[in-house]
């Protein structure tokens, strides 16, 4: 995009410089498919995971923050 608006060697030559990172970004996430569908299956076994865990840490939350015993009414005169 800067070497269309300013047209300079140095704008065209970080267009081109963009242009083979975007190329070799692209090039990176093609070549890690295993990794990609591993951290899918990772993904799908925890989403039902979610839940539960969510649920276990609210019940310890609450036991560590105890609501106070209502007060006694005292019998006698």
């Amino acid at each position: 995009m800067a070497a269309s608006v300013l047209n300079t060697p140095r704008a065209i030559e970080v267009s081109v410089f963009i242009v083979r990172a975007f190329i070799k970004l692209r090039q990176f996430i093609a070549g890690r498919k295993e990794l990609q569908r591993k951290i899918s299956q990772i993904e799908k076994r925890l989403i039902d995971h979610d839940e539960p865990i969510v649920e276990l840490v609210n019940l310890i939350k609450r036991l560590l923050n105890p609501e106070p015993p209502p007060k006694k009414r005292r019998l006698g005169f």
